[in-house]
């Protein structure tokens, strides 16, 4: 091991109004970070959610989510009252966001806080103006889906759902005070983002962000950038993004995304993809590229299928993508997200790309000595090892569950008596192995089971809720995990 991290998204922080943010918790988990040996804080999306409150499904690839914003901070400043936050009822689970509770309560509250805003206008104006290529467009799709009910914007009226330019001009006169809040909570988001990525590199800490390959088709992105997408003449998808069957699936995964216009975006240097990569690396030190087997083949699925059978794999972009963003960004720090069925294309691609790829110990056990996740069959360094990962049961949920064959094999492997607790020899497994970088979620750190699980693929509510209470991080298991990083280090 040469570094060392923790994965754990800002939602699952503990927090007095319902939900991790960026204010006090996120200070105090960093300087955790510090006392427990560790370099990097992995955290999710930091875009809005839409439905499902998955983080992988935004109204925006380049906005910030406002829950994640600190109404402490808020009251700080003046903007609220602590009297006005303790009245809203935020949910009472300590260990669980209760979503719809926190999108109307702080919502409301962001709203007066706007209206109190008497804060450096020029700095804001600034902001406006920097971000502008994305903020206008987003901000005023925001505005139009309060006023539209919430609803998706193809379902909105025509000429606005068509982004004809009198009508967006029209909307954005009817709706400019509208526009105006969005545009100062995006804001606010910046700024206190901006502090705590400032406090935490201060500090030594890397933040590892995440880019989701595909974007949700109810975005901004989508409505006022349909000609980046593979869509006919009324918005609609042609094909849309998925997986095909496999073992864990009998009619696949269909994600409903639309696909991107690879042919259109190579005619103009792939600059939103610039734009994308640019924004992401500004508010982190190390991006993690999700699912980035699609930027080889991906998998077209006829729009209004019911699943994913009838798809077909098609080429993507491939090395061409990233040597240009290598080259526009002078080679970003980057993380490959090279799971699941791998062909010679992706691992071809990984290569000429020469970012790490990942490997998941929990992968490791299911078949025999061959399994390419065991730490002894690491061909390179160059690779960043997890417990899990969002999308992965905690080590001792999955301990727990897992058929009998692949806990005797781990239990061989890892050396687990049968009164030992998986997760502190999965740790020190990943500690030693030879890749560069190993990241271990917080809940693995915990020793807590399956009711801590983040996310189940595929399943569409009940996810991302999980939350991490504030006694949690104690100063014996810092110095705990401090001890096993260095008799790890290397």
């Amino acid at each position: 091991m040469r570094s060392c991290g923790v994965l754990l998204h800002i939602t699952s922080l503990p927090s007095q109004y319902g939900i991790g943010t960026m204010g006090k918790c996120a200070y105090e988990f960093i300087d955790f970070l510090i006392k427990a040996g560790q370099q990097y804080w992995q955290i999710l999306p930091t875009t809005p959610t839409g439905e499902g409150n998955s983080p992988y499904s935004s109204y925006s690839v380049f906005a910030g989510n406002p829950l994640f914003i600190d109404l402490e901070l808020l009251i700080e400043e003046g903007l609220l009252t602590k009297e006005e936050c303790d009245a809203v009822d935020f949910g009472e689970n300590p260990l669980r966001v209760d979503y719809d509770k926190v999108i109307a309560g702080k919502y409301n509250l962001l709203k007066k806080a706007y209206t109190r805003f008497l804060g450096d206008k020029t700095d804001f104006e600034l902001f406006c103006s920097r971000h502008a290529v994305w903020l206008t467009d987003y901000a005023l799709y925001m505005a139009l889906k309060e006023q539209f009910g919430n609803s998706p914007w193809y379902s909105w009226q025509e000429s606005i759902r068509l982004y004809e330019p009198e009508a967006v001009q029209l909307w954005k006169s009817k709706l400019a005070e509208e526009i105006k809040f969005w545009c100062f909570v995006q804001y606010v988001f910046h700024r206190q983002w901006c502090a705590l990525k400032a406090y935490a590199n201060q500090k030594g800490i890397g933040i590892i962000g995440d880019i989701p390959i595909y974007v949700a088709m109810d975005s901004a992105d989508v409505w006022a950038g349909k000609q980046l997408f593979q869509l006919d003449s009324k918005g609609l998808p042609t094909d849309v993004a998925g997986v095909p069957p496999d073992g864990f699936s009998a009619t696949g995964q269909l994600w409903g995304n639309p696909l991107y216009n690879w042919a259109g975006m190579k005619q103009d240097g792939y600059a939103w993809w610039v734009r994308r990569v640019r924004h992401t690396a500004e508010l982190c030190d190390v991006i993690r590229f999700d699912h980035f087997r699609g930027f080889d083949e991906y998998y077209a699925i006829p729009y209004g299928d019911k699943t994913a059978e009838n798809g077909q794999w098609k080429k993507g972009p491939g090395i061409d993508l990233f040597r240009l963003i290598d080259k526009e960004l002078d080679n970003p720090k980057i993380i490959a997200e090279d799971l699941g069925l791998l062909t010679d294309g992706v691992r071809k691609l990984l290569a000429d790309s020469g970012y790490p790829g990942m490997k998941v110990l929990q992968f490791a056990f299911d078949s025999d000595w061959k399994n390419p996740y065991l730490p002894y069959n690491y061909i390179t360094d160059n690779a960043v090892v997890y417990t899990g990962t969002h999308d992965n049961d905690t080590v001792c949920g999955w301990y727990a569950a897992c058929a009998s064959s692949t806990r005797r094999f781990a239990r061989k492997y890892l050396d687990i008596s049968r009164t030992d607790k998986p997760n502190w020899k999965m740790i020190g497994c990943a500690y030693q192995s030879r890749a560069k970088l190993a990241m271990v979620q917080m809940q693995d750190f915990l020793a807590l089971g399956s009711e801590a699980r983040m996310n189940i693929p595929s399943v569409p509510k009940g996810n991302w809720e999980w939350r991490m209470l504030e006694q949690a991080l104690s100063e014996k298991l810092a110095l705990k995990i401090r001890k096993l990083v260095y008799k790890y280090r290397n």
